[in-house]
């Protein structure tokens, strides 16, 4: 049986940078891509489940968690290709089931649609890249100057007396992991090398005005890969609505809402995540890549694109777990 120690953080040096990872398990793949300001370690309640069944990697994206954060580019297509590297060159992974939470839903979808020969399912949690709304606090965190005021809303002391805090209350068994995943997040952002990643990764997705990238218009060619959206109905950082709004651009997704539940259906509800996450994976075959099928669906889309706008499709219906 897998326990969390087998979680232990790996490095692996690619393209000059050390890249922190966690991985155990055996069997087909799973890759857990967290969010901003997140890193592998969001996934502890879920890792040691599913790597019961399956090889489970938990990667530090380049400029979170312990992995480097150097100048360059945070992009999400630069992030795809850091993953790519990662699995097929260094972990010799071929193929897995790409799990996205967030930000890491944004580059699980780029992942998937560079290096379609890797995807073998798409699985979206509160996923980025979906539409413009997003969290107020995120967009004035891309304000012109607002790395220099960082230092002000993040200082270490109050990082330490906040992680005292946190370790008071899960002494005494006292939950709150919606809140604990934000701190987490928040204390991160103590440390200037740090800042300046989430800021160069933010300015990347998001400006003043909400998200800046979008994979709608390119959701059709999931019709070649098996996916499951999985949103809380009570998410304030990115809308449920996207949610419905891509479960109808993608043909044959599935779509899960969790009643109740924000923005981290890992950490908020790991039993249910893990329930729905492993059933998808059993009950569908994973994607084969096929360059004429894909050539066909581009076709599809250019000829969508140029006929005249028809309603929206209907989605299949939702299943709502309470």
């Amino acid at each position: 049986m897998t326990d969390r120690s087998s979680f232990r953080l790996q490095h692996v040096r690619l393209h000059g940078h050390d890249v922190g990872y966690r991985m155990a398990g055996s069997g087909p793949a799973i890759l857990l891509i967290h969010g901003m300001a997140g890193s592998s370690r969001t996934w502890r309640e879920t890792m040691p489940v599913l790597a019961r069944d399956y090889t489970v990697i938990a990667p530090d994206l380049l400029g979170h968690g312990e992995s480097a954060k150097p100048m360059g580019d945070y992009s999400l297509g630069a992030h795809a290709s850091g993953l790519r590297d990662l699995l097929s060159g260094a972990l010799g992974i071929e193929r897995a089931t790409l799990v996205g939470q967030s930000l890491g839903g944004g580059v699980a979808m780029q992942l998937a649609y560079q290096h379609p020969e890797l995807c073998e399912r798409l699985v979206l949690v509160g996923a980025g890249g979906l539409g413009r709304e997003v969290s107020w606090l995120l967009r004035m965190l891309t304000l012109p100057g607002a790395e220099f005021l960082m230092p002000l809303f993040f200082p270490r002391f109050l990082r330490d007396r906040g992680n005292e805090l946190n370790s008071f209350l899960h002494d005494r068994g006292i939950r709150a992991p919606h809140a604990g995943e934000m701190w987490r997040a928040y204390a991160s952002l103590a440390e200037p090398e740090n800042r300046h990643a989430f800021i160069q990764t933010m300015r990347a997705v998001v400006d003043p005005g909400g998200q800046t990238v979008s994979a709608n218009d390119r959701l059709y060619l999931a019709g070649a890969v098996p996916s499951l959206l999985m949103w809380g109905d009570q998410d304030d950082i990115i809308p449920v609505e996207h949610a419905h709004a891509a479960h109808a651009r993608m043909p044959g997704s599935r779509l899960e809402i969790f009643e109740g539940a924000g923005h981290f259906l890992h950490v908020e509800a790991p039993d249910r995540f893990v329930s729905v996450l492993t059933d998808f994976i059993e009950t569908t075959e994973p994607a084969t890549p096929d360059f004429e099928e894909f050539r066909e669906l581009v076709r599809a889309g250019a000829h969508r694109a140029e006929a005249p706008a028809e309603a929206e499709p209907t989605p299949s219906p939702a299943v709502v777990i309470a």
